[in-house]
């Protein structure tokens, strides 16, 4: 930008194209991964020219680039939520909750990084080494002070995140083969309160100090 220049103030036309456009892209960067996807496809899917969409974004980059940005800060809200003041096993249970809600409603985000993990990570292993790592790690060292007290059982933390993960995001990555195993009398909405049942299960027990009393896991 020129010396002495500001910038324009985005008007709310601008901010609607660009949220238009992507809507359009999360959708067919989730069905075909950043390679398969074009700006063809995209423009088609917006309802707008190649032109016009070019305005807005240079390149499928830049597009590919501001969803994940937003995604990864959405995806991670969660996991700064976890309190180090509060039990342990409420947080972990609340953590559980607040993932597997978000497989349900926000299945596309999780397919668009799914498939940029699946293809190496070219375009976010910054933000994998530097944001989500910082934030894993500081976890951690919450996980660890409870296990240290004897308020959690010893586990490795960070694989205790890993497993959580796989176990919420599955809901969402592989919703057609849970869907189609559990079949239509079990495939509804409560497939969800079903696997939140299920993890509180696995996880909390197999989390709570040896010395814990019967029953405390259902408070």
């Amino acid at each position: 930008m020129a010396k002495g220049k500001t910038a324009r103030p985005v008007t709310r036309i601008q901010r609607e194209k660009r949220e238009q456009i992507l809507e359009a892209a999360l959708d067919v960067f989730s069905a075909n991964g950043f390679r398969g996807a074009t700006i063809d496809q995209i423009a088609e899917a917006a309802g707008m020219s190649k032109p016009n969409l070019l305005y807005y974004f240079g390149r499928k980059d830049d597009i590919h680039k501001a969803l994940i940005g937003r995604l990864l800060d959405t995806w991670l809200d969660p996991l700064r939520a976890i309190d180090p003041n509060g039990d342990p096993l409420s947080e972990i249970r609340a953590y559980i909750r607040r993932k597997l809600e978000m497989a349900r409603d926000y299945p596309r985000e999780s397919r668009l990084f799914a498939n940029e993990i699946l293809q190496g990570a070219p375009r976010i292993m910054d933000l994998l080494e530097g944001e989500l790592k910082d934030l894993v790690d500081e976890k951690s060292v919450i996980l660890r002070r409870w296990m240290d007290q004897g308020r959690l059982a010893r586990v490795d933390p960070r694989h205790l995140i890993f497993a959580i993960w796989a176990t919420t995001q599955h809901y969402a990555d592989f919703d057609v083969q849970v869907r189609a195993v559990l079949g239509p009398d079990f495939s509804g909405e409560g497939r969800f309160d079903d696997a939140a049942r299920l993890l509180d299960q696995l996880f909390l027990t197999g989390l709570a100090p040896k010395n814990a009393r019967h029953g405390e896991l259902a408070k």
